[in-house]
């Protein structure tokens, strides 16, 4: 997949990815874009321009490692970012599912296993979601600011940075299956387009969800490792 650069349109690259909506809105761009490019417009929200085109293009792009650039941003901005995703996912996508999912449910057969089951299963979904958006804010965030802020405070020492990628996810896991769940297991009567409107909903917070973990193991995570190397 090609890649954004600063004169290029940021309309015409939303208009070809509307997943991005989210994440310009994480840095406070809201739509409206005229035909202003990406430079000029993070000059405009006062956002730096390099830090904001690593995050568009790891997340568009999934072998997108930019080890040269990354050595140059500083931890805080990658927790400010993250933490906004975070916070997007709690006050918007979960309620969202959690409307179209209760509409769904209260409106089809009652006493319909499947659909107990669904509900059941989103419900574990959003605890282990909430459980580590709650760690990211308690533990991991707190812990990668620490060791910057060491590594910061002593002599400056370039960081050896390594991609690095876990070979699951559960928050992704849990997701998919309730995806599934609903494509090959639902029965008895139902709304099929509030059917719909959960899957959507769903495969909308999947898709986000996979792209900012891309940003999570692939920009925070080599960062943090590098700088455990020469703190300890």
């Amino acid at each position: 997949m090609a890649l954004v650069y600063p004169n290029m349109q940021l309309s015409e690259v939303v208009q070809e990815h509307p997943s991005l909506i989210p994440v310009i809105n994480r840095f406070e761009i809201r739509l409206g874009l005229g035909d202003r490019s990406v430079s000029a417009i993070c000059n405009e929200y006062t956002l730096d321009t390099d830090f904001f085109l690593t995050v568009i293009n790891t997340f568009l792009n999934e072998e997108y490692f930019p080890e040269k650039k990354l050595r140059t941003f500083h931890t805080s901005q990658i927790i400010d970012y993250l933490t906004k995703t975070n916070q997007y996912y709690q006050r918007y996508q979960l309620p969202n599912i959690e409307r179209h999912l209760g509409s769904f449910i209260s409106m089809s057969t009652p006493g319909n296993n499947t659909l107990n089951l669904i509900g059941k299963f989103f419900s574990s979904f959003k605890e282990e979601l909430t459980t580590r958006i709650r760690k990211d804010e308690q533990v991991w965030f707190p812990y990668c600011l620490s060791l910057s802020e060491k590594l910061h405070s002593g002599p400056k020492e370039e960081l050896l940075l390594n991609s690095s990628q876990p070979e699951e996810d559960t928050i992704e896991e849990l997701l998919a299956d309730l995806k599934s769940i609903m494509i090959k297991h639902l029965s008895g009567e139902y709304d099929e387009n509030l059917c719909y409107a959960v899957i959507f909903a769903v495969s909308s917070l999947e898709k986000d969800i996979k792209q900012h973990n891309r940003i999570r193991y692939r920009i925070l995570m080599p960062m943090v490792s590098a700088m455990e190397k020469l703190c300890i």
